[in-house]
């Protein structure tokens, strides 16, 4: 099982900064209580590319789980965590 987790943002938002911490955190507690399921971690700079720019820059930071809008500007992480745990059962 592998889900893949995206954080877009940008270099010098403190949002960002917080958003990665947060999902580093949760990835790392799900992966010790699940350690079949891969999450592969990827994250996007809206500076490096336009699409992302022009459909995310006034909610950065977001987060896609497997392509689909997840949350955005602050990670609730037990909402994201609920979400990881729903991804074994799909």
């Amino acid at each position: 099982m592998s889900i893949q987790l995206t954080l877009i943002g940008k270099p010098g938002c403190h949002l960002c900064d917080d958003a990665r911490e947060a999902v580093e955190r949760v990835v790392a507690d799900f992966h010790s209580a699940n350690p079949a399921a891969q999450v592969v971690v990827e994250e996007q700079n809206i500076l490096d590319d336009e699409a992302l720019r022009l459909k995310y820059s006034e909610e950065i930071p977001v987060i896609l789980i497997d392509g689909k809008m997840h949350n955005y500007w602050r990670v609730d992480e037990e909402r994201l965590m609920r979400a990881l745990y729903a991804k074994t059962r799909d």
